[in-house]
């Protein structure tokens, strides 16, 4: 039996063009970075432990810096250019933390668009009240139009 999933279709690279964009906004909870140390095994007693991170130069825990980076990849995967998207590359630069109960805004504009390759060059970056807690920049190969 075939399945039909359409209901996933995202954009195709013929329907891309530079200056596109797309974001989405999720508030970190104490629940999320828990569960992202789990998944991850990453557990820096900075993102876990109350009074290591209280001695920190953060002043508190933090959360992982690849959580709030997973929230790019939510918006390529399902926003801009959406489900199909294939992710190549991802480059990060961490610019300040982000702490429990901070809002992150992930944000995606598609910088430029390779024809030949099917490939999409998109800037990156994740805010905390308008101000940038990471930059980057992604490469995407996108599926033709069917």
């Amino acid at each position: 039996m075939s399945r039909d999933f359409s209901e996933y279709k995202g954009l195709a690279f013929e329907e891309l063009s530079v200056g596109m964009s797309a974001a989405m906004a999720r508030t970190v909870t104490d629940a999320d970075i828990l569960m992202f140390a789990g998944v991850s095994g990453d557990t820096n007693p900075v993102h876990l432990d109350g009074e290591f991170g209280a001695a920190s130069m953060f002043g508190s825990r933090i959360a992982h810096g690849m959580l709030s980076a997973g929230y790019i990849s939510a918006v390529l995967g399902t926003k801009l250019p959406g489900p199909g998207a294939i992710y190549l590359s991802q480059t990060l630069k961490f610019k300040a933390p982000v702490k429990i109960g901070d809002t992150v805004r992930a944000e995606a504009t598609i910088a430029a668009l390779d024809t030949e390759k099917r490939r999409v060059t998109v800037s990156t970056v994740c805010t905390v009240a308008g101000k940038p807690v990471i930059e980057g920049e992604a490469v995407l190969l996108i599926p033709a139009k069917k």
